[in-house]
């Protein structure tokens, strides 16, 4: 493999990496169920600059999410293929998030309330309709590197930075429908390990329904989350907050957001 190759294999990654840290640690994790704990500067800037970099918004990522653990696998999912069809998540994302996203700009309390506990608000960007501006800066990058390098570059660069519905749907898809379950949940959630493997533990959704509130996805000594690894790196960095040692039943109990709502399911 020669030095181009090797080159293009590198920015895939990192930029692939970038988005997942993003919309791992620190919406997931760290926004959406508290999981870790920002500080305050963390979340500030992680707030200002998570929807350059994944092109979505912080606040409607995190409603949406919040929605689909309070409804998951019932018709108010917002992405189940229970309901929608194993192949249509992906389409129906965008239709639930861009729902989401107008909820929130006029203030509906349906969605409002889901998140009234995140002070901060939907980026001005979405408040203004200019939600493709992501778009089209990662895609001048990759135009630029292809212009400058080659086509080979700009390519991976974008495919790795704007990986997220590829992510999304697999997650929301094959997490919900196949692999293996290690609880009795009440929705159709599953293990899948090709799914965690590629998407930093998210694939472990069945675990990760019984236990939102834990920082770490994997609960069999086999299953390996190395989104959880990533949040041990950042924690050993200060750049997020955490106990590694908290027992699941310590998290056993309604997340924080849901107290806030009074609409503890």
């Amino acid at each position: 493999m020669d030095a181009y190759w090797l080159l293009c294999l590198f920015v895939f990654v990192f930029a692939y990496l970038l988005n997942i840290c993003y919309i791992t640690v620190f919406y997931h994790r760290g926004l959406t169920h508290q999981a870790l704990e920002l500080p305050d500067g963390v979340r500030r800037f992680v707030v200002a600059t998570g929807g350059w970099i994944t092109g979505l918004d912080p606040k409607g990522w995190s409603c949406m999410h919040r929605l689909h653990h309070r409804y998951s696998d019932t018709p108010k999912d917002p992405h189940s293929p229970v309901h929608k069809g194993f192949f249509m998540i992906a389409y129906q994302q965008l239709l639930s998030y861009k729902a989401v996203l107008r909820g929130l700009i006029k203030r509906d309390p349906e969605y409002c309330n889901v998140v009234k506990d995140l002070d901060f608000e939907v980026s001005w960007m979405n408040r203004r309709g200019l939600w493709y501006l992501p778009y089209v800066l990662h895609g001048a990058i990759g135009l630029i590197l292809t212009w400058q390098v080659g086509w080979l570059l700009g390519s991976a660069y974008f495919l790795g930075i704007m990986s997220h519905p590829v992510q999304g749907w697999m997650v929301n898809s094959m997490g919900h429908a196949l692999g293996y379950r290690n609880f009795n949940t009440h929705d159709n959630s599953k293990n899948n390990t090709l799914v965690a493997l590629l998407v930093a533990g998210e694939g472990y959704q069945n675990n990760h329904h019984r236990y939102p509130r834990a920082a770490k996805f994997s609960m069999r000594w086999w299953e390996v989350d190395w989104g959880y690894t990533m949040c041990l790196g950042l924690a050993s960095l200060g750049v997020v907050k955490f106990d590694s040692s908290a027992n699941l039943r310590d998290l056993d109990q309604p997340e924080p957001w849901d107290l806030v709502t009074n609409q503890v399911s």
